[in-house]
């Protein structure tokens, strides 16, 4: 299609939101692009990283498995989960490939290429970052913790959000964002996966600098618990906006309507939710939102 070969895409967020949006974008091919969320701490991810430090995978694997579209014994391997009493209980077999790549000074994104070319995928993903760092928030009575775990547990509302260190983008993600027409937010978990690669400047000024894309937010279909579930979605789009100063998110688009908001942002409302599982999006019904942006 004219569309797919003409249009470049880029999606901004964590493992399972992220995976939905790039399965529904396959059909562009090369032209989309996953910037990835790398700050997880928790499960097999977490503990990877307490032992081997680096940078977190589980999120790009995660996508990977999502756009995996010829069944293998290499997607096979690549999906695999050990159980037992063992260390490697609960550990995935993805996860560890890519540490290991890690490990043989194998760059981060070619390390994500590898894989990609071994399972024929042909979205592009890229990590917002190729140094480990982690999310940090303060609350607003003060307290101040560390991890995405952490975060996601406070029982304050929170005030800010940082990352520690302080972490250079990569530059493949800020060059995609730049020559992108249209830049996707969401959905997932909006503190831990969302958040993450707006709090790295490089990234947070091409969005900033590129007028000419469609910058889209996608609601989430369940709501969120923790911090993040006492948020309004105005906060959130607020809390997006701050990022990238005075750039204006375009279009939000979510199951739900949203009257009151409708004179600060353009509230689309479109049935998303999969049939099967009400919390989680359907891909065909994100593509069709999607390209119908694309083509206004």
């Amino acid at each position: 299609m004219t569309l797919h070969r003409s249009y470049k895409v880029v999606a901004i967020g964590g493992g399972h939101g992220l995976g939905r949006v790039l399965a529904a974008l396959k059909s562009f091919g090369e032209n989309a692009t996953g910037i990835v969320t790398t700050t997880d701490n928790g499960g097999s991810t977490g503990r990877i990283r307490n032992c081997q430090g680096g940078i977190a995978w589980g999120d790009t694997r995660n996508c990977i498995n999502q756009l995996i579209t010829e069944p293998s014994i290499s997607s096979m391997m690549f999906e695999y989960r050990f159980k037992g009493s063992g260390e490697l209980n609960g550990h995935n077999l993805g996860n560890l490939m890519l540490t290991a790549l890690d490990n043989l000074s194998v760059r981060p994104l070619d390390a994500i290429n590898l894989i990609r070319n071994m399972l024929k995928v042909d979205v592009r993903i890229v990590p917002m970052s190729e140094h480990p760092s982690d999310l940090t928030a303060l609350s607003k009575e003060g307290l101040r913790v560390t991890g995405e775990t952490n975060v996601d547990e406070m029982e304050g509302d929170l005030i800010r959000l940082d990352l520690e260190p302080e972490v250079p983008a990569t530059k493949e993600a800020t060059l995609a964002i730049s020559e992108a027409d249209a830049i996707i937010l969401g959905p997932g978990s909006f503190l831990t996966s969302l958040m993450p690669p707006l709090l790295l400047p490089e990234i947070a000024n091409a969005i900033a600098t590129n007028h000419n894309a469609k910058l889209i937010f996608i609601e989430n279909l369940s709501p969120e618990f923790g911090p993040a579930g006492r948020m309004s979605l105005k906060q959130k789009l607020e809390w997006c906006e701050r990022s990238f100063r005075a750039r204006k998110i375009d279009v939000v688009i979510g199951e739900t309507a949203h009257p009151e908001l409708d004179t600060l942002w353009n509230c689309v409302t479109r049935e998303l939710a999969s049939p099967n599982r009400a919390w989680r999006h359907d891909r065909t019904k994100l593509q069709e939102v999607i390209e119908e942006q694309l083509r206004q």
